[in-house]
């Protein structure tokens, strides 16, 4: 079901088998795996991203077959020691109530995460989680985040503001409209504020009521859906005056990232991955449901209009070719090791 819907993960995996194949080149195949079709035998290194919906079983799998596996798990920061245990208590009641036919979506994260070769958080509040929840050892881990494609740091807003008639200040949000999403939460806060609020994002059958909600709500502009290659999309983000992104939990988003390369300044929810050090003038962290601390954080970006080179400075670093460098190094790690191991 991966390619199924689109959103950041499906944008993580693209980006990342087209540019480990333009690093490749000759010298080594990369493809996109079909586990439906091929033998994940005939595999060398298998790269999984996500740790849930059945994905342990690929992992599983890989070990059976003597094939070297790398994770990306994508764990929630919000995942500690606390919710590690309730999950673990959870997990027993229910193995002892079904003698042991039930297994908890806790239990298969887990197993992945014990049973893969090497680990790739997206940034030290990912790393974190695995240490503390799910006791993960520092030295099975290694860090890389995600890329930004070059065509957002030359992003220019002109076309989007012709498109949308937003000539002055707004906030733009990128992403599923849905409550884990917290358009509507965000609406009001800008709605008290006077700040016009342009949405870009498709909602499933399910959200459709909270959609209209959020459409009936004043200042709201909602856009639809946007392909991500789509030069109105990066014309939005650097079109706009603050990127907000206040959802219940983000790991490493895409769109925050590819806001900040247009210039844009970002307020994001604190239960995120991403952390920028000396970025306090155009990145703010703050509570999903603190409407308080989301209109300050708002205010003072809106009114700061940091430089946009500076801005866009916190992550030039980070490109989709540099992560294809960084994770052949893991790839050919996590083969050394399962070779030593036998």
């Amino acid at each position: 079901m991966l390619f199924q819907r689109h959103g950041g993960l499906q944008v993580q995996v693209t980006e990342t088998v087209s540019a480990l194949q333009q690093l490749a080149g000759a010298a080594l195949s990369v493809e996109l795996a079909d586990p439906v079709r091929a033998s994940l035998a005939g595999y060398d290194v298998l790269h999984v991203f996500s740790a849930i919906n059945g994905n342990h079983r690929i992992i599983e799998t890989a070990r059976e077959l003597g094939v070297p596996a790398v994770l990306s798990p994508l764990l929630s920061p919000a995942w500690n020691g606390a919710s590690a245990l309730r999950a673990r208590i959870a997990t027993g009641v229910a193995r002892h109530l079904t003698g042991g036919d039930v297994q908890t979506s806790f239990s298969q994260i887990e197993g992945a995460l014990r049973k893969a070769d090497l680990l790739v958080a997206l940034g030290e509040p990912e790393r974190a989680a695995m240490r503390s929840a799910f006791r993960i050892p520092d030295q099975r881990i290694r860090i890389v985040p995600n890329g930004i494609g070059a065509r957002f740091f030359s992003a220019d807003g002109g076309l989007f503001r012709d498109r949308a008639g937003l000539h002055g200040d707004f906030a733009l949000m990128v992403g599923a409209v849905s409550p884990y999403k917290n358009q509507l939460g965000v609406a009001a806060v800008l709605a008290a504020m006077g700040l016009p609020f342009a949405v870009i994002g498709t909602a499933e059958q399910r959200d459709q009521g909270y959609l209209r909600q959020l459409q009936a709500t004043s200042g709201v502009r909602y856009l639809g859906g946007l392909a991500h290659d789509d030069p109105l999309l990066a014309s939005a983000y650097a079109a706009a005056s603050v990127f907000v992104l206040p959802s219940k939990g983000e790991v490493l988003p895409l769109t925050a990232l590819e806001a900040l390369a247009s210039g844009t300044p970002v307020m994001l929810t604190d239960q995120s991955a991403l952390d920028l050090a000396d970025s306090g003038f155009a990145f703010r962290k703050v509570k999903w449901d603190d409407g308080a601390g989301q209109q300050a954080a708002i205010a003072a970006l809106v009114a700061g209009k940091p430089e946009r080179k500076r801005v866009q400075d916190l992550v030039r670093h980070m490109t989709w070719p540099g992560v294809a460098r960084e994770l052949l190094a893991i790839y050919q790690q996590a083969r050394a090791m399962h070779a030593a191991n036998g």
